[in-house]
């Protein structure tokens, strides 16, 4: 038998022998040299470790001294083991995840990546593969980083650092990691929310060498896991689409180094706590909420409003009580069991507070309020620990924490919550969610409200909040000697003062920062803004601005430069305030919290509270039960801070010149055919074609409502209708802040990217204001309306005439209408100036019709949005339609045609006409709103089931069968359901079925979901169609019947289901 190499073998009787098995020792194939070497090692180890000891009897020096720098010696390798021990099993975790996680899943959730945890939560591998790829390359990008201009100014910030250099940098073969990805769409339609859950745990190797000390450091293995937001706003319609990006991770995240070198120091216990908590501390300084890094994708982009957007709203917290707490203090060496003194801690981000101690008590009751501002939700979480107050180290009596998201959605919680990591403690919090206002109508009721509120802690309950945003100082005077100050800036609300960073050597500082704060009554608060050099001892200027005078002032914001007091004539500082009144919206009930002791009763049940010595609605240990507050209705709506924002940009389309003629024929050449394509904010509009002129006239008006997002830009492109591919003609772009800025811009552009070419617009930005004052203006001016009048029934417009300048306008028009049930349907008059500023409208239920004598309604209707004596003279006339026959495709046929005019004109209808007695409408289509007409036989149905999933947050739709269907050919038809959700300009929920071949009485059972929410549901009508699958050359009607259901009027929640 032979082995691998083919060398004999044992046989079957031989045993083996131990040195072919195992191996020689290797001690033994070493030359004598090395083994003398190594013996002097081990001898040089014994000698250093026994020297400190030597030299601790030789000075005379107290064995203590000895013994303490052995524990810090221990400690600091106990530490670097369990470091080197996380990294290992970390890099194992994240090469064998697919294993342990295939083995975990059984045993605890709690393991799991969050794309398991999670089912909103996306596994993003070929994201991992594409990091794996380009990782190599970020690593040469690193280097050349480090070596070409972070080691040139590190040499250069200090003489001590003329010798430092990077001997070695390596980001190793581990790249970071994306665990999982989770994408928000639900918060805002002009942004893109994503939270990326990253894992680096990575073999990377820093070190750095300062050859004048001889001094080594580095860095070899780094951990870091957490979850970092990323946001893409604004959306713009142009390249990028995105204007900026900006991330931050809402919690601090968890990093964990292994140093080398002389940073090994760093790992002594209490210096590594301090060394870990400064570099979180730096990162959290830029990284970390508030704070965010914000990199901006166009020119001319002000990041400032992305850096530092006004908070989603504050949480105020009412710490109330807690029961069942662990008992901590134990008597007699353990034997017998104490109580506790309890105290609680509470964060939200960076934003800490801590309650009061109660001494000897398991069931605490503190009665303390907090406020705390949210910049994120969902994201933000409230954690609370609560513990037993020692004279060494406090003791852990439990924790909880929760997402604010479930504040902002109830408005006010009010709950017991269990503690986790503990065997028993609940803590009861009364939560409320604090809107904010851009208007001061309400801060008298915030002021009285606030009254009422009954706290423990030194500081009353808030009424606004104040967001300061300090972007830059000018022309600041200069210190002794002619040298540039160093300025920074203390910003105080009573006795409340934040500071700003400092600028080196700058008397035109820059510094882009914001701050907040809480104000009790900004009637009588103010802000008071000292600009200092950084030894704080000289003062550059002051400025006191009463924030009263933000309550005078539009949208509560001041936006603008500050002259500065005390400091040089042409010294100013530029900030912007903004001042928001905090709404509870407390027309909701709280949940009712669940009594902290099984022996408290409520008033009313049996068991008389009386007989056992307990008053009603009080538990025993004293703590009363809130009673539900009775449900009130509300009395004014709670919109979010971007409603009614939007502003209309109306844009007129003139006319053109020297357009680049683009047709030619036989070497001749001709003129072109051209029309505008205008984009902004989303949109487009396109204007008519002028056939072969280079001087078009077009003279068309479009108006569009916008919100004012830095970015955006209104883009105009000619191009030349032709039959196969259209010619460009040009383009020019306008700012939408320059128009915003100037209000009104007449003028000629020029097209760029062709050789010759302009364009005559006129762009307007129409200011936001109360019809009654513009009303009133015009009056004051002498200037009478041109009065236009619009009216709507469904998806149906007609316009007037636009009437010369009169207060009494005459138009004497008459319009028709299709109406499908006059007993639903609503016509919608609206009056307006030059199609533009609204002057009254009308809403005009047709079942009012149905109530004159013969059906019409002929008399003054007083206007909405007007002045009380503003009216219009309508005839509104209903003729009934009765039809003997349905053909196959007339589909959606009408019940009555409508006809209303104005100035008592008439407009005759060729259609028969019941008398007024008879007023029973008959349906030759299929009914609306999903009613059902029994006593007609030969209509088409259709069954349906309608309802909305809670748990799903999806709208459902349930298409089972239709029956009685006509046939639109010889040989029957093959019929399908065609769906769609109004309004839906993207056409984005059209659904259809499948087709049943030869079938007029069809089964589909097909079910159809759509990620929208209740309330988004209920603004919905579906539109749903029963066709035929034709061919394209076919001769056969498509359209078999089509239905409209308005969601509104059904119950989502309990489904419905009918024919």
């Amino acid at each position: 038998m032979r082995n691998a190499e083919g060398a004999p073998g044992p046989t079957g009787g031989e045993a083996p022998n131990p040195e072919e098995t195992y191996g020689a020792d290797p001690a033994l194939d070493q030359p004598p040299g090395v083994n003398a070497v190594s013996v002097l090692l081990s001898f040089g180890k014994c000698l250093g470790a026994l020297l400190p000891v030597y030299l601790a009897g030789y000075f005379g020096f107290s064995i203590s001294l000895v013994v303490f720098g052995l524990m810090v010696y221990m400690g600091w390798k106990c530490t670097r083991e369990g470091k080197e021990t996380r990294l290992r099993a970390a890099l194992h975790q994240l090469e064998q995840e697919q294993d342990l996680t295939g083995t975990r899943i059984f045993r605890s959730k709690r393991d799991l990546p969050t794309w398991v945890n999670f089912p909103d939560v996306e596994k993003v591998e070929w994201l991992n593969k594409v990091l794996q790829q380009a990782w190599p390359f970020l690593g040469q990008y690193t280097e050349k980083l480090l070596l070409e201009t972070v080691a040139p100014s590190l040499r250069a910030s200090s003489p001590h650092l003329q010798t430092l250099s990077f001997t070695r940098i390596s980001l190793g073969d581990k790249a970071l990691k994306v665990v999982g990805v989770k994408a928000h769409t639900e918060m805002d339609r002009r942004q893109v929310m994503l939270d990326l859950y990253l894992s680096y745990v990575g073999d990377v190797e820093i070190n750095v060498e300062i050859k004048k000390y001889f001094c080594k450091a580095g860095v070899k293995g780094i951990q870091l896991h957490g979850m970092l937001r990323v946001i893409l706003e604004p959306l713009i319609g142009d390249v990028p689409l995105v204007g900026a990006v900006t991330m931050f991770f809402i919690r601090r995240p968890r990093l964990d180094i292994n140093w080398t070198g002389l940073t090994n120091l760093l790992d002594i216990p209490g210096l590594n706590v301090m060394s870990d908590t400064m570099i979180m501390d730096a990162i959290s300084s830029f990284l970390v909420l508030p704070n965010r890094l914000t990199v901006p994708l166009m020119a001319d982009m002000h990041v400032a409003q992305l850096r530092s957007p006004l908070p989603r709203g504050i949480v105020r917290i009412h710490l109330i009580e807690a029961d069942a707490l662990a008992p901590k203090d134990t008597y007699i060496k353990g034997v017998m069991k104490g109580k506790s003194d309890p105290y609680a801690v509470l964060r939200v981000g960076t934003q800490t507070h801590t309650s009061r101690t109660i001494d000897n008590n398991l069931s605490p009751h503190w009665g303390e309020m907090y406020e705390v501002i949210v910049h994120e939700v969902p994201g933000q979480e409230l954690e609370l620990e609560v513990f037993d107050k020692d004279p060494d180290q406090d003791d852990f009596i439990g924790r909880m924490k929760m997402d604010l998201g479930a504040v902002k959605k109830a408005g006010v919680l009010d709950e017991w919550f269990t503690l986790k990591d503990v065997q028993s403690g609940r803590v009861h919090l009364r939560l409320e969610w604090l809107s904010l206002l851009p208007s001061a109508d309400r801060l008298e009721e915030v002021l009285q409200k606030n009254l009422t509120v009954s706290s423990k802690t030194a500081d009353p309950p808030s009424a606004a909040i104040l967001v300061v945003y300090l972007d830059r100082a000018q022309e600041l005077p200069l210190k002794k000697g002619n040298k540039e100050p160093s300025p920074m800036v203390q910003l105080s609300v009573q006795d409340t003062t934040r500071e700003s960073k400092t600028c080196y050597s700058s008397s035109s500082p820059v510094w882009e920062e914001a701050f907040s704060f809480f104000i009790q009554d900004p009637r009588k608060q103010d802000i008071d803004i000292q600009v200092k050099d950084d030894d704080r001892a000289l003062t550059l200027g002051s400025l006191c601005i009463p924030l009263s005078r933000l309550l005078m002032v539009s949208d509560l914001t001041m936006d603008q430069w500050f002259q500065l007091d005390s400091s040089g004539p042409a010294s100013r500082i530029y900030i912007k305030a903004i001042l928001r009144i905090l709404w509870l919206n407390d027309a909701a009930p709280p949940t009712t919290p669940v009594s902290p002791s099984p022996s408290v009763l409520v008033p009313g049940e049996a068991g008389g509270d009386e007989e056992e010595g307990v008053k009603p609605g009080v538990s025993p240990g004293g703590v009363s039960v809130t009673p539900t507050p009775p449900i009130t209705r509300p009395q004014h709506t709670n919109p979010e801070q971007s409603f009614a924002s939007e502003g209309v940009l109306r844009i007129q389309l003139l006319q053109a010149q020297n357009l680049v003629a683009m047709d030619n024929f036989m070497m001749v050449k001709g003129k072109s055919d051209p029309y505008a394509v205008i984009r902004t904010g989303g949109v487009a509009f396109r204007s008519r074609v002028i056939k072969e002129n280079l001087n078009p006239t077009w003279n068309e008006m479009f108006e569009v409502i916008l919100t004012e997002l830095p970015g955006q830009e209104v883009q105009c492109e000619l191009f030349d209708k032709d039959l196969d591919k259209d010619d460009f003609l040009g383009r020019f772009k306008v700012s939408l802040k320059d128009i915003i800025t100037s209000q009104y811009i007449n003028q000629w552009y020029s097209l760029a990217d062709v050789k010759s070419g302009r364009v005559h617009l006129i762009l307007e930005w129409l200011p936001r204001m109360t019809e009654t004052a513009r009303l009133d203006q015009m009056k004051k001016s002498g200037k009478e309306p041109k009065a236009g009048v619009e009216l709507t029934l469904k998806n149906t417009s007609h316009r007037t005439k636009v009437c010369d300048r009169s207060n009494a306008p005459e138009w004497e028009e008459g319009f028709s209408f299709l109406v499908h049930d006059p007993r639903e349907e609503i016509l919608f008059v609206k009056i307006s100036h030059s199609w533009g500023m609204p002057l009254g409208s009308l809403v005009l239920p047709l079942r009012e019709v149905l109530t004159g004598p013969d059906l019409v309604l002929d008399r003054w209707f007083n206007l909405d949005g007007a002045q009380s004596d503003s009216q219009i003279l309508l005839r509104v006339a209903l003729k009934i339609l009765v039809s003997r026959e349905t053909e196959c495709g007339r589909g959606e046929v009408s019940a009555t045609p409508l006809g209303e005019e104005g100035e008592m004109q008439d407009q005759p209808v060729p259609t028969p006409e019941l008398s007024a007695a008879n007023q029973d409408l008959r349906h030759r289509g299929v009914p609306m709103q999903g009613a059902v007409d029994h006593d007609n036989s030969s209509v088409g149905q259709v069954k349906l089931s309608l309802s909305y999933s809670s748990d799903e947050n999806r709208l459902v739709i349930i298409v089972y069968a239709c029956r009685r269907l006509p046939s639109c050919a010889k040989d029957g038809s093959d019929p399908y359901v065609s769906l769609i959700l109004q309004p839906d300009k993207s056409r984005a929920t059209k659904r259809k079925t499948n087709v049943k071949k030869k079938d007029l009485n069809p089964e589909f059972n097909e079910r159809f979901d759509f990620e929208l929410s209740l309330e988004e549901s209920r603004r919905r009508k579906l539109e749903l169609a029963v066709k035929n699958s034709v061919s394209f050359m076919s001769r056969e009607r498509e359209l078999i019947g089509k239905i409209h259901i308005d969601l509104a009027q059904l119950d989502l929640t309990s489904g419905v289901t009918q024919w």
